[in-house]
């Protein structure tokens, strides 16, 4: 098996673990992470924008 094939599949079975004995827990991991994750996102985008006003 490919070893990218294996790690895809232990991070499958890890969240469906951690799904069934702690769900709550799993979604507020979730939500933080996506809240970061567009953080960051926005901040790239601002730190684009005034780069390329700073042209302007």
């Amino acid at each position: 098996m490919n070893a990218k094939k294996v790690i895809v599949l232990v991070a499958i079975v890890f969240l469906g673990f951690w799904m069934f004995s702690d769900p709550s827990g799993l979604a507020t991991t979730s939500k933080s992470a996506a809240t970061n994750g567009w953080d960051i996102t926005t901040e790239a985008f601002t730190g684009v924008i005034d780069f390329v006003g700073a042209f302007g």
